[in-house]
Order: C-alpha cells, then sequence, then structure tokens
C-alpha cells in the first residue's frame, strides 16, 4: 500500500465509509435526496473543511445546555468519540450522497434514537432530543460551522446566492427530522445565531467536553500533527462571541499560521483521497 493508499484508508476511518453499512456508489441513476447539480454536494463534497466544520459545530452545540446533556447522559461519546465522529459522519454522507431509500432509512432510524433521548439538563430544565427547537439548534450550529469551514478552506468565491441556497437544501434533512422554522438563507442563519445566544451557556461540564475534544485520538501518530491543525482550525471558525464563551480565542496571527497549515493538509488529503463519497455518488449518477 503506497503513501496514497494509506491517507486515504486512515481518512474513511473517520468519515464513516470505513462502516461499509451503505453503498453510494449504487444504483445507478437515483440522485438521493439531492443530486450532483446541488450546491449541497460541493459543501459536502471536501473532506478536509467539513472536518474542520464538524469540529467547530461541535463546539458550538455543546454550548446549548439541552444538546451538551443529550450528549453527556446518553452516548459513549466520553469513552469512544471517534466511534461518535464516524457515525456523525455516515449521517451526513449518505443523506447528502446515498440513494433515497439509504438516506431515509438513516433519517428514521435517527428519528427513533431521538424518541429515546429524554433526560434533565444540568440546570434541572428537562430536554428532549426530539424537540423541534433543539433540533433546529443542532441543525444550524452544524450547516453554519460547515459553510464557514467551505469559504475559508475550499471556495470563499461561493456567491451568496449560492450560500443561500445551501441553507434551503440542508434544510431538507433537518425538517424530515422534525426541526421547525428553519432558517434557509446567511441573513436569517446569522439572525438566528444572534437570537440563540442568550440561551447558550459554558459550564464546567462544557469545558471538560472541550478538553475531551482538545486531547481527541488521532487514527495514527502520523495524523496527529494534521489533526491539531485541524482543531485549531474549528476553533478559528466560531463566531467570535462563541471562542470567547468556550475561553479559546484564536488570536489573528494564530489564525493566519493555522490558514497556512490548513492549505498543506488540505492539498495532501485532497490528492489522497480517490473514493470519497463525492467521488462515489458522482460515478452513480454517471459523471
Amino acid at each position: 500500500m503506497n503513501i496514497r493508499e494509506r491517507i486515504q484508508q486512515q481518512v474513511f476511518r473517520l468519515n464513516g465509509l470505513s462502516l461499509n453499512e451503505f453503498d453510494i456508489s449504487q444504483p445507478p441513476g437515483d440522485p438521493g435526496l439531492f443530486g450532483p447539480d446541488h450546491v449541497i454536494w460541493r459543501v459536502h463534497g471536501d473532506f478536509t473543511s467539513m472536518l474542520c466544520g464538524g469540529i467547530s459545530a461541535l463546539m458550538l452545540q455543546m454550548l446549548h445546555p439541552a444538546a451538551l446533556a443529550g450528549v453527556w447522559d446518553h452516548s459513549n461519546f466520553r469513552q469512544d468519540m471517534m466511534g461518535r465522529l464516524r457515525r456523525t459522519s455516515q449521517f451526513i454522507a449518505v443523506t447528502t450522497f446515498g440513494n433515497t431509500a439509504d438516506a431515509n432509512i438513516l433519517i428514521d432510524r435517527v428519528k427513533r434514537i431521538h424518541l429515546r433521548v429524554t433526560g434533565v439538563d444540568n440546570a434541572g430544565k428537562p430536554y428532549a432530543a426530539s424537540d423541534p427547537h433543539l433540533l433546529t439548534w443542532v441543525h444550524v450550529a452544524e450547516t453554519s460551522r460547515f459553510l464557514a469551514a467551505h469559504l475559508r478552506y475550499k471556495n470563499p468565491q461561493l456567491s451568496l446566492a449560492d450560500q443561500d441556497r445551501y441553507y434551503q437544501e440542508a434544510a431538507l434533512v433537518a425538517e424530515a427530522l422534525g426541526a421547525q422554522r428553519v432558517p434557509k438563507s446567511v441573513q436569517a442563519v446569522e439572525a438566528y445565531l444572534q437570537m440563540m445566544r442568550p440561551e447558550l451557556i459554558c459550564d464546567a461540564r462544557t469545558l471538560e467536553v472541550m478538553q475531551l475534544l482538545i486531547n481527541a485520538p488521532a487514527p495514527s501518530w502520523q495524523a496527529k500533527p494534521a489533526m491539531r491543525v485541524m482543531l485549531k482550525a474549528g476553533m478559528g471558525l466560531l463566531p467570535d462571541w462563541a471562542q470567547q464563551q468556550i475561553q479559546q480565542p484564536v488570536a489573528p496571527l494564530t489564525q493566519w499560521r493555522v490558514d497556512r497549515e490548513m492549505a498543506v493538509i488540505a492539498a495532501l488529503l485532497r490528492w489522497s483521497i480517490q473514493r470519497g463519497a463525492y467521488t462515489r455518488a458522482m460515478q452513480r449518477m454517471g459523471r
């Protein structure tokens, strides 16, 4: 196995394709929930920016006490962070790039899981993962960081119209899961994030999760330096107010250095990944 194949194999261990549960290359001609002409395929098709955006999304999501409590009480996130990452990545890959049947299977599976995730958060307030308000928060925190990462590390020239289209398209999955009043434009998402700020807190539990992320294991010792840079990139993608809230402000000079290092990492990963979800889906569509 050459260096290119070894890097690709390590990526697949992270992004859910290694689970081999769904075949994104089949059946021919099935566009799935979207298709190759949708903006969401472009945004979700780049592993490097999506991983940075996913790290940032998790940091932002955890500022909501109900979102944090759901993960804290009902998942093995603290013991198996890589497993959690793989399952989340699988959901995004299959609902974005998979065939229609597989995408709907995963959506229904997650909805059933959400029905079992209930409890009381750290402040004594009841929560339920199926709560439309909470589902919308998790979705917006996620998609806003994916788009921020795409604009910084893949395509800064993506038009405002296409950014709005991305939010409109991504809302389809959120609404299928039960989210309501999902913002569907750049302006609406920014207004929503500002509206949610009074609900967000950073307490000892939040900081513990942040430390788990900071010290997350890499898939191999060779990947450790790149993972450290991508973690810092994820922090830098947070809104300034969120960086301050989690006590991890990224100084301009640090951000400049991270961006330079990310350019090298992105080039290497894009050269290495030859059979990612986007490529398999394009082949399914005869592109």
